[in-house]
């Protein structure tokens, strides 16, 4: 329960207005901060969710496939350059925003992550690099602007962001693939 508790507060927090103004100001918090920080707090009250609706995940998340499809459409319409300016022009594209991360993104993903097998995880992981690797390539080597509302110095680090986090998920399934990870779940048999 403090678990919900923390994630409705930092959800909060990040609906103030002036961390709100804060966050968007610069692309880059915009994108891997704010974006980022609303998916967590997802994350961390996805449990009470889940307690307080079982029938909704048994039902419609039975297999852990849908959230993760999910999780994914939401992600790619937000890596969208387009949603990112409408998302400061628009109110309502803003509140979709707060609700579409932390509910349609962050607590599917939670439900679905623990009903998948292991290479559906490698699988996604694998197409979250190629996803983020081509955004890198699109925001540090387009010639224009893709946010009309942000410098081309935003954009092109919000794309060294993106290269950061692919090559970070590319370690890590690496990582995943050649170690053995069998001796990190066992319980302590003493």
């Amino acid at each position: 329960m403090r678990q919900f508790y923390y994630g409705l507060a930092l959800f909060l927090f990040l609906a103030l207005p002036p961390v709100r103004h804060l966050l968007e100001s610069i692309m880059a918090m915009h994108m891997h901060m704010q974006m980022m920080l609303l998916l967590v707090s997802g994350l961390l009250m996805a449990p009470f969710i889940q307690k307080k609706f079982p029938a909704l995940f048994m039902n419609f998340n039975k297999s852990g496939y849908p959230g993760l499809l999910l999780f994914l459409v939401i992600i790619l319409y937000w890596l969208l350059p387009r949603t990112m300016d409408e998302s400061l022009e628009l109110w309502t594209v803003e509140l979709f925003k707060f609700i579409s991360l932390p509910f349609l993104a962050g607590v599917p993903i939670r439900d679905s992550w623990p009903k998948l097998r292991e290479a559906s995880q490698v699988v996604f992981f694998l197409v979250l690099g190629v996803i983020f690797s081509v955004m890198s390539y699109l925001y540090v080597f387009s010639e224009s602007t893709l946010c009309n509302n942000y410098l081309m110095t935003d954009q092109k680090t919000v794309g060294y962001g993106f290269m950061f986090l692919a090559i970070s998920i590319l370690i890590y399934v690496l990582l995943i693939l050649f170690t053995d990870q069998r001796q990190y779940f066992e319980k302590d048999s003493s």
